[in-house]
């Protein structure tokens, strides 16, 4: 399962299920650095930093030289900004509070380098900082992996293992770091890891096979083969659970809502998947009509293929997908305690920058649990091709993207997502457990993938593009994801930016599949920047006259311009294409009293769950017994915004105006309603 984003209690950042996970770095400073000095290749520096005051350090580089570096955060915590020679920001870092903060970048140009290091919020404290590698960029592709890979090269933290395959066989294999702290063991070639989210496509494979074999169609109402699900009078189909279109509430960030600690290992039932759907008023939406990312689905569908074949899901995926194509070493993990040999331990960053243990998602089966290998993947990647299990045909059904009834095409087909990189057609799915990350990516055009697998919840996920960027190379084209070509095929130079046209674009935009998420563009002279709810702000830079990429994500914009030239929606490129649309109101700032006015107990009958409103600090706040107080910043009359689990509050008056109810939103979860018990 992709949850990129769960919550840490002794962390400030959320690792969050939600498919907009997208920005994720520094809060701005205004206070001008102090110059600290040239940094030097294994020279550590020492010093403090006092509150709103970042350091500046400089280093003279050659163009294509190569830089790795880190900022042991002893007593603060903070933000390391490296900016290029023209004083442009290249990259943020920004992961645990405490410990190591690494730092890597390669110099584009030659020229002078400034590393700021910055206090995050009001934090002051002691620090050091040192330059650990600088060197030519590496030019053979296996090499600059290993550059790429120095942070897990130590034998102190969790690792990955990172595989080339071409014409289904590996090229390039890598180990890297450990795959248990505890007992000092290697990450290596043979190690099985826990594949999240990647398992979706195995899940669907499935669901093909038995359709293949006559045992049931794709488009069959769920409620043929699981019959105490509810009836919510519009047909869901397996084709709906396959494609994110089924309008069931999503069981991970329900549960969260209502208090479970997933970070925590809080235990999940299967059955509450049938429950949660027993328990829903409605659909959030009709089927077929709108893409949401839903684990609930794949849950459901695991417990399709038990019931049809009459095994467990487990027994029937090694039966009659692992043996047949050789994956020896790969299984569905029926529970999260269940003991799998071999495997790598997962780890999550924690406040003093060491690793905690991290326990598996229960109830993951179907939406993900496998663990398996690269040499396993290898096998599956090669099928694609050959079609030896399955047949002729079933690649194409796998990859066929789902129109929604509207008529519009989503990136996604049956598990996968397909879409391009650099001018390749890209067939994709990344994975992420609570501390485990993959990654496998295909390129059916050149016959090549990209696989990438860790026991860290803070590896990278975009690293996959970058390999495939060294390897494949020679089959790409230099155009950004996401960015349109200038209609006289004329180089677009962003030097050349009138930034005064960016004011056409600045103001807030809500996304339309998580209502409730807004991103918030500004301009500063000529610098833009976007900020999304609930995190902070980041850079972004023109690709176009209308197009933009942020600098530390792998993600883009498009703005949109409708014929008389006014900028009412943009889309959003991560994962596939999110459209959004400006907000026209003004943010609505009541005033003390009026807050007062929201507080009180609301309980939810869906989730059996209290909530606690108040005022503190001038800022109203949801409580929960087994949630850290959350903070929420009003939007407009009667509607709130916050982070995870809630993203969003919107309370519900009588016609008298008395607030009787309110309903709390997260993006994959929509409208659970609380009423106002009477004080």
């Amino acid at each position: 399962m992709d949850l990129a984003k769960l919550p840490f209690s002794q962390i400030r950042h959320f690792l969050i299920l939600f498919l907009i996970c997208i920005f994720t770095a520094t809060v701005a400073q205004e206070t001008a650095a102090v110059s600290s000095g040239l940094l030097q290749l294994n020279l550590v520096k020492s010093d403090s930093l006092p509150a709103q005051t970042p350091h500046a350090y400089t280093l003279d580089l050659q163009a294509d030289q190569f830089v790795f570096g880190q900022v042991n955060q002893i007593t603060v915590d903070v933000v390391v900004t490296v900016q290029g020679p023209d004083g442009e920001t290249l990259h943020t870092f920004d992961n645990p509070a405490r410990g190591p903060e690494p730092f890597h970048f390669t110099a584009t140009e030659s020229g002078e380098y400034n590393i700021e290091v910055k206090p995050f919020q009001e934090e002051s404290g002691k620090y050091t900082i040192e330059v650990k590698r600088l060197e030519p960029l590496a030019k053979d592709p296996a090499k600059r992996v290993d550059q790429l890979m120095t942070v897990h090269t130590n034998m102190e933290s969790p690792g990955a293992v990172i595989a080339v395959v071409e014409k289904g066989e590996i090229a390039f294999a890598q180990a890297y770091g450990l795959a248990n702290l505890t007992y000092q063991l290697p990450f290596t070639v043979e190690t099985l890891n826990n594949i999240g989210s990647t398992s979706k496509q195995f899940t669907c494979f499935a669901i093909v096979l038995l359709a293949r074999d006559g045992k049931l169609s794709l488009d069959d109402d769920i409620r043929t083969h699981i019959p105490e699900l509810k009836d919510f009078g519009k047909t869901v189909t397996l084709r709906h659970l396959m494609t994110h279109t089924s309008g069931y509430r999503e069981f991970l960030n329900l549960v969260s809502m209502a208090g479970r600690r997933l970070d925590k290992g809080d235990y999940i039932s299967r059955d509450e998947l049938i429950a949660i759907v027993q328990r829903q008023p409605e659909l959030q939406n009709d089927p077929g009509k709108e893409w949401n990312y839903n684990n609930t689905a794949f849950g459901l569908l695991a417990m399709v293929v038990e019931r049809v074949s009459g095994e467990t899901f487990p027994d029937w995926m090694k039966e009659n997908v692992f043996k047949p194509l050789g994956m020896n070493n790969s299984f569905v993990r029926s529970h999260s305690m269940e003991v799998i040999p071999n495997s790598a331990q997962g780890y999550v960053g924690n406040s003093d920058g060491g690793f905690d243990e991290g326990r598996d998602l229960s109830a993951a089966m179907g939406a993900g649990a496998i663990y398996t290998t690269i040499g396993d993947l290898a096998k599956w990647i090669k099928n694609f091709k050959t079609e030896t299990v399955g047949g002729k045909g079933v690649f194409q059904e796998m990859t066929t993207r789902f129109v929604i009834e509207e008529g519009d095409t989503t990136a996604y087909a049956l598990g996968l997502f397909v879409d391009e990189h650099n001018g390749l057609k890209r067939i994709h799915h990344g994975g992420a457990d609570l501390a485990h990350r993959s990654m496998l990516a295909y390129y059916p055009e050149i016959d090549a993938a990209i696989i990438t697998q860790s026991n860290s919840a803070l590896f990278p996920r975009n690293l996959a593009s970058e390999i495939a960027e060294l390897f494949f190379k020679a089959h790409m084209t230099t155009e950004e994801e996401g960015t349109v070509a200038v209609a006289d095929s004329t180089p677009f130079n962003p030097e050349e930016y009138d930034p005064e046209n960016f004011d056409k674009f600045v103001g807030q935009y809500e996304l339309e599949a998580a209502p409730g998420f807004i991103l918030d563009f500004t301009r500063e002279e000529d610098k833009f920047y976007s900020q999304a709810t609930g995190q902070a702000r980041l850079e972004i830079v023109p690709t176009s006259d209308s197009t933009f990429k942020l600098l530390v994500v792998e993600a883009s914009l498009t703005f949109h311009k409708d014929k008389d030239g006014k900028v009412e929606t943009l889309t959003l490129h991560q994962n596939g294409n999110h459209l959004a649309k400006r907000v026209q109101e003004a943010p609505w700032a009541p005033d003390p009293d009026e807050l007062t006015t929201y507080t009180g107990q609301y309980f939810s009958s869906e989730l059996e769950t209290f909530y606690e409103l108040v005022v503190k600090d001038s800022n109203l706040v949801v409580q929960h017994r087994r949630m850290d107080d959350i903070s929420l910043t009003p939007a407009k009359k009667d509607n709130f915004r916050a982070g995870y689990p809630i993203a969003e509050l919107n309370f519900i008056r009588n016609d008298a105006g008395d607030i009787t109810a309110l309903e709390a939103s997260n993006g994959r979860t929509r409208g659970i309603r609380f009423k106002k018990q009477n004080q």
